[in-house]
């Protein structure tokens, strides 16, 4: 038993949550040890498909997505993702709805007692904590994301039956490396002997592939061993099994998301043995898929836009999207980004759209002020009103006042900026 006394254990969902921030100095420290250990002492064993997403951009939805298809094909699904926006519950989910406090609690009170010694990571103690949940549930298809990178995130430390890497792009490169093929190797460890490994980039770091090879998985590149093509109202998709016509466009917006779903079916395709679904379950489950804050429009006048976008790959997807929608307005940007991320970067890809800045900071212990954002705007050439506030909340506010219905609100730069826009409509 750990040594935290059974009576002193934490009382609310909260409570826990700031015990596990403090049962390791450092957020984030790669390694598979720690969680390792503390998966077998917890003798976890998800007995079930899992399919394991990685990369740069769009985890997110491809989770959103095949946890929609295999719902609707009637299994009992799990799916962990990570980060939250506004409530931990998001992050582990059973039959596509938030997991209660109640679950969680005696999920993390397990982890707590499995630990003894052990000092788990923030990321670490909740990956373990969702498994142990999935494995109490006795779920039939679990669809887990990577946190952070692939070969040493704690994810990592569960077999997966496919993998999918959705991109390679340049983000925390502390952790990463400096180059795609650094972080391609990196992310490439989540493949496995004689497993599918799905890759939805179309430019794969060689790295990776070579990774691959080296390990014999099935690798499944796009462009070359599945793909899609795009009309407007309906696509393709073509892949070893064959092809399906007259897919609708995901629900989820954005330019980039039918090749997310074409991975999603690759690795459906791949896994058929093991979850079999219908051509009904597919379509279904592309329009009924949700992942909140990804290219997000909210309905109403002035249009408002939400997107975690916190990288230039995904900013420079956001103002493909942004000019691709219909324009009568002006568009007003509330923005506001980590201090440890490209900002330089991300506005560079998304300056060109933007008419006027609402900057602010950000209150995390990774978060830039509003004079470091607007020295980045300086440093871009930026000509246009820049305006600074407090808070996130009060950004959104202001260009909210200023706005008028023909403009677009585009919120983004972090899950930080995002949240706080979704806490304060």
């Amino acid at each position: 038993m750990n040594p935290t006394a059974r009576h002193a254990l934490p009382q609310t969902l909260d409570q826990w949550l700031e015990h596990i921030e403090r049962v390791h100095p450092r957020t984030i420290e790669m390694g598979l040890e720690r969680v390792s250990a503390v998966r077998d002492a917890l003798r976890l064993d998800l007995s079930c498909p899992v399919i394991t997403v990685g990369g740069t951009n769009g985890k997110g939805s491809a989770c959103a997505m095949l946890e929609a298809i295999l719902d609707h094909a009637g299994y009992r699904t799990g799916c962990y993702v990570s980060p939250h926006l506004l409530r931990y519950n998001e992050r582990v989910r059973l039959a596509r709805s938030d997991a209660s406090d109640e679950d969680l609690m005696r999920a993390f009170a397990a982890v707590e007692a499995a630990r003894g010694d052990i000092a788990l990571t923030y990321f670490e103690f909740g990956t373990l904590a969702a498994m142990w949940l999935f494995a109490e549930k006795r779920v039939e298809a679990a669809v887990l994301e990577v946190g952070l990178g692939g070969r040493l995130d704690a994810v990592n430390a569960f077999e997966p039956d496919c993998a999918l890497v959705m991109s390679i792009a340049l983000d925390h490169m502390d952790y990463l490396g400096e180059t795609r093929e650094t972080i391609g190797a990196e992310k490439a460890g989540i493949f496995r002997p004689g497993r599918p490994a799905i890759c939805a980039d179309y430019d794969p770091p060689r790295a990776l592939v070579e990774r691959a090879l080296e390990i014999g998985a099935g690798l499944l590149l796009i462009g070359r061993d599945f793909g899609c093509e795009a009309g407007p109202r309906e696509w393709r998709y073509w892949g070893p099994r064959g092809e399906r016509h007259a897919l609708p466009h995901p629900a989820l917006r954005g330019d980039y998301q039918v090749p997310n779903a074409a991975a999603c079916l690759a690795a459906l395709d791949a896994l058929r043995a093991l979850l079999p679904v219908s051509a009904n379950d597919i379509r279904t489950g592309l329009l009924t898929a949700v992942n909140p804050g990804r290219f997000q429009v909210l309905p109403g006048r002035p249009a408002v836009i939400l997107d975690v976008a916190h990288n230039p790959a995904a900013a420079a997807a956001l103002a493909r999207n942004l000019a691709r929608l219909p324009r009568e307005g002006p568009t007003l940007a509330v923005f506001a980004m980590l201090k440890d991320k490209d900002v330089d970067g991300v506005i560079a890809a998304l300056k060109g759209e933007v008419d006027e800045w609402f900057v602010s900071g950000i209150a995390a212990a990774r978060g830039g002020d509003s004079g470091f954002i607007r020295e980045a705007l300086v440093r871009a050439g930026v000509v246009v009103a820049v305006s600074s506030y407090d808070s996130v909340a009060a950004a959104y506010a202001a260009a909210c006042d200023r706005a008028g219905q023909n403009a677009r609100i585009v919120v983004f730069g972090s899950f930080h900026t995002v949240a706080a826009v979704v806490a304060a409509r």
